[in-house]
């Protein structure tokens, strides 16, 4: 198969959030293969070629033309344009949907369970040590307090008190915190995932713009059908308003006439977590034929 005459080259995050990313890209229709040996993953679309790259370079990378497009959090593009210039970089979607989202987290201020430190302010002179070096200071910035930030290599939550009288760590549950003794303080900032591409592969290229596009479209499709799902099943015309009553939707039921005019199909989608108790009730005022079928995609 010859080359196309033109190709995407699309930033995959090497690390927590990759094995997240190829799934999300199967649900959107692209199969990625990773492999340990090569940092150039294989994708089923010949106009796209893939590299993985760490989340925290990504921004960098894309800015630099490198890469026409790419996948890390917020909270790694925030930490570059602290210190760079992030006019170079677009954003295109924020693959987050309600208060559920692809790679949420939070950076937060945590001290010593048994220290003195209760407030940002505590902590004036003191030294703060974390992976996330620019964002923090921009935070003690606009809290008016002085500090000493110092960049971590990792292994962060060990740091207080010894080397370090607060940390800035990510954090999904808090639990790793809580199992270092640590206590937080405060939320330094909230991130998750977003796509991203470079402003001269979206404005001076028109190609490229529409290959993105329809990548991101397909990417917050397959996040809009996460914890979704569809149900369908037939109802007498006569208890139709029934069922209606009982059915969230998307926007409304699809209400089709069957061949048999005193019934009709309904169509519609819902909650995954709410099947196992509307599905009785659904059958309790008439519903027949019920059938719930998975999702992967959702335009709106």
């Amino acid at each position: 198969m010859s080359r196309p005459a033109a190709t995407l080259k699309l930033g995959i995050p090497k690390g927590s959030l990759q094995d997240a990313t190829v799934q999300l890209f199967a649900r959107a229709g692209f199969n990625i293969y990773v492999s340990t040996r090569s940092y150039y993953p294989a994708i089923d679309d010949p106009e796209i070629e893939c590299m993985l790259i760490r989340a925290q370079e990504m921004a960098r990378y894309v800015a630099d033309g490198v890469l026409d497009a790419g996948l890390t959090g917020q909270d790694w593009i925030a930490e570059y344009g602290s210190a760079h210039d992030g006019s170079r970089i677009r954003p295109v979607a924020d693959l987050v949907y309600a208060k559920q989202s692809f790679g949420r987290v939070r950076w937060v201020l945590a001290v010593p369970e048994d220290s003195p430190f209760s407030t940002p302010g505590d902590l004036a002179g003191r030294t703060v040590a974390t992976e996330l070096v620019r964002a923090t200071e921009a935070y003690f910035r606009r809290q008016g307090v002085d500090v000493q930030v110092e960049f971590s290599w990792g292994a962060t939550e060990v740091k207080p008190p010894v080397l370090a009288d607060a940390i800035v760590e990510v954090t999904e549950t808090g639990s790793s915190l809580r199992a270092n003794r640590l206590r937080v303080i405060d939320t330094v900032m909230e991130s998750n995932t977003q796509l991203i591409a470079n402003a001269a592969a979206l404005d001076d290229d028109a190609w490229k713009r529409t290959k993105i596009e329809n990548l991101s479209l397909l990417l917050r499709a397959a996040i809009e059908a996460q914890s979704r799902v569809g149900l369908m099943l037939n109802v007498r015309r006569t208890d139709l308003d029934a069922v209606l009553g009982l059915l969230p939707a998307l926007q409304r039921p699809t209400v089709s006439p069957l061949s048999d005019d005193r019934w009709v199909a309904v169509n519609t989608i819902i909650e995954e977590r709410t099947v196992r108790e509307l599905i009785p009730r659904l059958k309790a005022v008439g519903a027949e034929g019920l059938v719930e079928f998975p999702l992967n995609k959702i335009v709106l």
